[in-house]
């Protein structure tokens, strides 16, 4: 080998090691800088990770976190879920803003940032189609309340019988701060107030816009209870000996039963309201459709509770447990939990105890199971 060689050899060597040595200054630099701009007090919602799992822990049947699509095996220990709910007990329950009526059962205040126009005319058909116009604006639903002249009660539009309002000279704007997307941002926040602003000297008006910290505050810990308590149980019934369960036969057993197959592609059992008490789900990923019962076979079906969308959840609970047995026995399947694991009484009493506690949470915090606002924050 000439000396040439030798030499570029050795040029390349120290290209290289310059190079690497480069590129991890750069990494360093950029993880300090990204560590920097994202440093802050609160918890974020994209990132969160549910440090109450337990991976070894079983509740039967199971209960589980409500967890995006592609990581439906995530699990948590209820016990934890309860314990870091009360936590936030009386938290959550401070008022932005008097409701717009004493006498309604759903506290807006709650759950909503809620804004103050006062007019000293009625407001125009034409004007109130402009604000209207905005209520998809800010990454949460928008709703409108106003108040006639001499009339104290309040009356959301539009409405049915009212689909832009007439005569309203006081108007309450209401943006939602949670979903089970997470809490509104700051920036939706500051643009709604802005909005509310513009529009009251559009016509003429006082606004009133509570403080967009403190709002934004309220927003994340609400956000936080919202995600302690928004649990699915979940009953499996599966085939014996590898068998198979056939569609007719499900859908026959699930209308008796009083289930309606619906276009989301899952029975759904409704109560007297319309309100879905729990849905029957195919255990495998194919849904259940009008068009395929005939022809589908799978290996195991699946009964859900939405804990914080059902009112009276031990009533309910008690009649999704019946309603599995009959499966069950009909079928002649066995219920099993997420792990595959025979249920038992005791672990079913166990659950019905599990679900109690958190509605309980719920209903302390000023915000029922299966309410108004509990169906609008956990949808």
């Amino acid at each position: 080998m000439s000396d040439l060689q030798i030499s570029l050899i050795i040029i390349g060597v120290i290209i290289i090691a310059g190079v690497v040595v480069f590129n991890r200054i750069q990494q360093e630099r950029y993880r300090r800088r990204v560590e920097e701009a994202f440093e802050h007090k609160h918890e974020d919602v994209l990132l969160r990770t549910n440090k109450t799992t337990k991976q070894n822990d079983r509740i039967e049947p199971q209960l589980s976190k409500r967890v995006p699509p592609d990581d439906e095996s995530a699990q948590i220990d209820p016990e934890n879920v309860l314990e870091n709910a009360e936590k936030t007990d009386h938290e959550i329950s401070k008022p932005i803003a008097e409701p717009p009526d004493a006498k309604s059962n759903e506290n807006i205040n709650i759950i909503n940032y809620v804004t103050n126009i006062r007019s000293s005319a009625p407001i125009s058909e034409t004007h109130l189609t402009e604000l209207l116009q905005r209520k998809f604006d800010f990454g949460k639903p928008v709703r409108w309340f106003g108040q006639r002249e001499n009339n104290p009660q309040w009356e959301e539009f539009p409405s049915e019988t009212n689909e832009y309002g007439n005569g309203y000279i006081n108007l309450k704007g209401c943006l939602q701060l949670v979903d089970r997307s997470g809490p509104v941002n700051e920036v939706n926040l500051s643009n709604f107030r802005d909005l509310v602003h513009d529009f009251a000297a559009q016509i003429n008006s006082d606004a009133e816009c509570p403080d967009i910290v403190a709002a934004h505050e309220h927003a994340v810990l609400l956000d936080k209870f919202c995600a302690d308590v928004d649990v699915v149980i979940g009953i499996n019934i599966i085939s014996r000996d590898h068998g198979a369960f056939i569609g007719t036969k499900i859908r026959a057993l699930a209308e008796a039963s009083g289930f309606k197959l619906e276009t989301e592609g899952m029975f759904k059992y409704r109560d007297e309201n319309d309100n879905v008490l729990f849905t029957l789900n195919n255990h495998e990923n194919e849904p259940f459709r009008a068009d395929n019962m005939k022809n589908l076979t799978t290996h195991g079906v699946t009964l859900l509770l939405d804990v914080p969308r059902v009112a009276n959840g031990e009533k309910t609970f008690d009649q999704m447990t019946h309603i599995a047995r009959i499966f069950t026995n009909t079928l002649g399947g066995i219920m099993v939990d997420d792990n595959r694991v025979p249920l038992t009484d005791n672990g079913i009493t166990r659950s019905r105890q599990q679900l109690s506690k958190i509605q309980s949470v719920m209903e302390a915090n000023n915000i029922p199971a299966g309410s108004p606002n509990a169906m609008k924050l956990f949808v």
